[in-house]
């Protein structure tokens, strides 16, 4: 147990925001399904899975993405993978819904009285309790969704040496256009909510963790 608790923790350390990567060295098939899987097993509100991942390894797509993802100038021309989480909309996402159909009786096998239950507790925990009112407080509730995934995957990518980078740095607007225009995003049923680049760090870079300590963090409540 002790061993394990040591990996784990030497992968935190491990994990770095790198900003260029390795472009002649690409991430196996292999070690990258097993990242995407990370993701796709990960918890969500309800089990929703509001979530989507776009893989983006097309070059010339990448270049025209460049231009309005500040944060990922240099990781977008080296990076071995790069993926954008895109989050559904709140049309998606509101008791009755069509997708939220399909979660409920194709993928949980809900009996129907009680798919209903689930979909009318839902809807009063939106109304009530999180105030999930209006488009945009829905949208933002399933972009905090997507980063469990986000953030599985990039912990997952370092326990088998794997660097990554997250990164919000890009025009919101801008990169879902794009994507539009490019036929793989229908910003009716989902928007960008953020992005991440996955290869081998290109230098040497090994740099102490700059985080504050745990009694700063930590507030025990007795």
């Amino acid at each position: 147990m002790k061993k394990i608790k040591e990996d784990i923790l030497k992968a935190y350390h491990f994990r770095q925001a790198i900003k260029e990567f390795k472009e002649d060295k690409e991430i196996s098939q292999e070690d990258f399904e097993f990242i995407l899987e990370t993701g796709r097993l990960s918890p969500s509100s309800m089990g929703w899975e509001p979530w989507k991942f776009l893989v983006v390894q097309n070059k010339a797509l990448r270049q025209k993405l460049q231009e309005f993802s500040w944060g990922a100038k240099k990781q977008l021309p080296t990076a071995s993978h790069f993926v954008i989480l895109l989050a559904r909309k709140a049309n998606q996402m509101v008791p009755g819904s069509e997708y939220l159909h399909y979660m409920s009786k194709e993928i949980q096998n809900l009996p129907e009285e009680a798919e209903k239950m689930k979909q009318d507790f839902f809807g009063k925990f939106q109304e009530n309790d999180f105030d999930l009112t209006d488009e945009r407080k829905i949208f933002d509730w399933v972009c905090k969704q997507t980063y469990i995934p986000f953030a599985n995957m990039m912990t997952a990518a370092a326990q088998i040496g794997i660097d990554s980078c997250p990164i919000e740095g890009f025009n919101r607007e801008k990169i879902e256009a794009i994507l539009k225009e490019e036929g793989v995003l229908d910003t009716n049923e989902f928007g960008v909510a953020v992005m991440v680049a996955f290869g081998y760090k290109k230098a040497d870079l090994d740099w102490p963790k700059t985080r504050r300590p745990l009694e700063e963090v930590v507030q025990w409540i007795k």
